[in-house]
């Protein structure tokens, strides 16, 4: 098979080396070699495709943007009202399996090094800006009648609810098992008034 055939395989393998090495090994080994090792090729390959670190890190947080993007839109169009939604989205936020706890492994590596570098930090702000705008349209949706204030303050509470709980559950599933950052979500809901009504 020819390097053209090959590229699509090449690329979803590099893509979960990438990946793997930032989930499993964290920030400090995500290193060219460590990515050809885990895709089993060698370092050209990788640098032909990442020429540095920050490519790497940079198609980390995209990847992770990309699959968040796929999930959610999924959610929210299958959910059968608002306030469906907006829980199925922020839980899928949380930390409660192998392949979101990865997730948030990731974007605390990325977020991590983003602060001493000036692309990666946009590629954050960007990618968090899009996040809020959609907490704030589920909300809004939620919850019609609030003014455009407890909307926008509202879903950034439930963001940064989401969001902490995941990160402390990848350092410390025990202390924060699923059913309890499940628990937590479902207790901010009731407060907010913004829980489905059975």
């Amino acid at each position: 098979m020819s390097r053209t055939a090959d590229r699509p395989a090449q690329e979803e393998a590099l893509s979960r080396a990438v990946w793997d090495v930032l989930a499993k090994q964290g920030l400090e080994r995500l290193t060219v070699r460590a990515v050809a090792a885990a895709a089993g090729c060698t370092t050209g390959l990788v640098m032909h495709r990442f020429p540095n670190r920050q490519a790497l890190l940079r198609h980390a947080r995209e990847l992770l943007h990309e699959t968040s993007h796929r999930r959610v839109e999924a959610l929210e169009a299958t959910a059968a009202s608002p306030r469906e939604a907006l829980r199925a989205v922020l839980r899928q936020g949380l930390a409660v399996d192998e392949e979101t706890i990865n997730g948030s492994v990731v974007w605390i590596g990325f977020l991590a090094a983003a602060f001493a570098d000036d692309e990666l930090i946009e590629i954050h702000r960007r990618n968090n800006r899009l996040w809020r705008e959609r907490l704030e349209r589920l909300v809004g949706g939620a919850a019609p009648e609030w003014p455009a204030e407890r909307v926008s303050t509202v879903a950034l509470a439930l963001s940064a609810m989401v969001e902490g709980a995941a990160a402390f559950a990848a350092a410390d599933a025990a202390s924060y098992p699923a059913v309890v950052q499940v628990e937590m979500l479902d207790a901010a809901l009731v407060a907010y008034g913004l829980a489905e009504v059975p």
